[in-house]
């Protein structure tokens, strides 16, 4: 069986898709995208048994059809091909040649009955975002995820929705973000969910910094996110957020404002000499001034001060300078509020005092 698919129609959700197929799996079907041709619309789906992508474009192909192949391996074939070419594929039973200009290719397949796919779900909520707000939401909170937790949950971003907002929350235990949306959903209780590190990411990547809504589903045990031409389903974690209100400090009584950009780029700077493992800087307070401290095992040493609107008694208080610098990476304020009560309390990190974006991060003994 012979069809014709244009280079681009594949690329580009080839390209959408992949983040979906791991190098190492455990099944070698799992490597593979399945390729699905019914009535002129060519489905390409990739999964990882966690989270599934499948993305729609339509083809000139008159023939339906199904295979799988490769997902690596076709992706760099159509990135090598040149700009606008065809390229036919010729199907066989376990073997798929494709063919462009004087380029042949003959590459393997797996049987698409065997691809495995998740389960259908269940919608019990459906509601609408616009996919830039979404993708915003995502980015301003996914940096304070886990990396490989034994506590599973923190291993994602907790998402709050209600009938007039949503929040994102995230946590590795040693600081937390927070960024909230206020907005009507069509929903008629509060729910949490808990959507794993992978899918944040992939989902952060795929989604597009337009007005244009992304359609939200969820289920008790999946999230489905349909975009246009694709569909992202990812299952949930199963298992409960701690209370993130409980690590917000409410008495924090002193504030500093301070300017983002010179900020990060002194803490930047002494951050070069700061302990390579354990990143600490020391910062010193005082009225109208900002000082700020790292040394290293080899007795290096490096400081610098800043002006700052702060007129408060003195602080001096540790932090983790890499924690820091994530939070004024995410931020794009001129100035930032930083909120301290003492020495040995979190501070909240925020561009205003009533922003919809807040940061709480821990101090550490220097």
């Amino acid at each position: 069986m012979k069809t014709i698919i244009n280079r681009e129609s594949l690329l580009n959700p080839l390209q959408q898709i992949i983040g979906a197929v791991e190098r190492r799996q455990t099944l070698p079907i799992l490597g593979n995208v399945l390729l699905k041709s019914n009535a002129g619309t060519l489905s390409l789906t990739a999964t990882d048994l966690e989270i599934e992508m499948v993305s729609n474009v339509e083809t000139v192909s008159t023939e339906d059809f199904q295979t799988t192949l490769p997902a690596r391996k076709l992706l760099d074939i159509c990135k090598a091909l040149p700009d606008g070419s065809d390229i036919e594929f010729n199907i066989e039973e376990n073997r798929v040649k494709l063919t462009s200009a004087r380029s042949r290719f003959s590459l393997s397949s797996l049987p698409a009955k065997d691809f495995p796919g998740l389960d259908d779900i269940d919608a019990q909520q459906v509601f609408e975002l616009p996919q830039t707000k979404l993708k915003a939401l995502l980015e301003d909170t996914s940096f304070a995820m886990a990396q490989q937790d034994v506590r599973y949950y923190l291993n994602g971003i907790l998402m709050e929705i209600s009938p007039d907002k949503i929040k994102l929350v995230a946590t590795d235990g040693h600081r937390l973000a927070l960024s909230e949306y206020k907005t009507s959903i069509s929903i008629d209780e509060a729910r949490q969910i808990i959507i794993p590190r992978k899918a944040v990411l992939e989902l952060s990547r795929l989604l597009e910094t337009n007005d244009s809504e992304a359609n939200i589903i969820l289920s008790q045990n999946h999230i489905r996110v349909e975009t246009g031409a694709l569909v992202f389903t990812s299952k949930l974690i199963d298992g409960k957020f701690p209370d993130y209100n409980r690590v917000i400090p409410v008495d924090g009584n002193k504030t500093l404002v301070v300017n983002r950009e010179s900020l990060k780029r002194a803490m930047n700077r002494i951050a070069i000499l700061s302990n390579e493992k354990y990143r600490g800087i020391r910062l010193t307070l005082t009225p109208g001034n900002l000082s700020i401290q790292a040394n290293n095992p080899d007795q290096e040493e490096a400081e610098e001060e800043l002006s700052v609107n702060y007129d408060e008694g003195e602080i001096e208080i540790g932090f983790n300078v890499t924690y820091l610098i994530d939070v004024l990476n995410t931020l794009d304020s001129e100035d930032v509020h930083i909120k301290l009560k003492d020495a040995n309390s979190s501070c909240i990190i925020s561009d205003s005092e009533d922003s919809p974006n807040l940061y709480v991060v821990m101090p550490m003994r220097l």
